[in-house]
């Protein structure tokens, strides 16, 4: 009897304020973001495209979707990780973002990685 096939893909999320590609006064407001992505399943998996949801703090929202992560499109075998760094301007100096990846499995079956809601903040500054 085979085992059981599991699609799965984790993902953790870290975030920096970039200052010096910012404008503090009236921004943007650069934010780095680097993810991990992990594949906790038991099938190999490609990253195929993203979907961001991207919340200024004014509850504006904005969604970017396209092909894959930073110009690639990540094949993931059980137990490999992907990791990259990339950036987002926010209008206002907080915000938050949050999305899907979706992904296909080399059987075919099509999945999506949820990315769960991390925070962009502005450090406070003390003057």
């Amino acid at each position: 009897m085979s085992e059981a096939k599991e699609y799965s893909l984790s993902v953790t999320v870290s975030t920096e304020f970039i200052e010096e590609q910012s404008s503090l006064a009236n921004g943007p407001y650069v934010f780095a973001y680097t993810v991990v992505i992990r594949n906790t399943g038991n099938v190999t998996a490609q990253l195929l495209t993203r979907h961001w949801v991207i919340t200024d703090a004014f509850g504006r929202l904005q969604e970017v979707k396209g092909s894959g992560v930073v110009g690639v499109q990540p094949v993931l075998k059980p137990g490999e990780a992907f990791e990259y760094t990339s950036a987002c301007p926010l209008s206002t100096p907080m915000g938050s973002m949050h999305g899907t990846y979706h992904c296909k499995a080399e059987d075919g079956h099509e999945f999506d990685a949820q990315i769960k809601t991390f925070e962009l903040n502005m450090p406070r500054t003390l003057h």
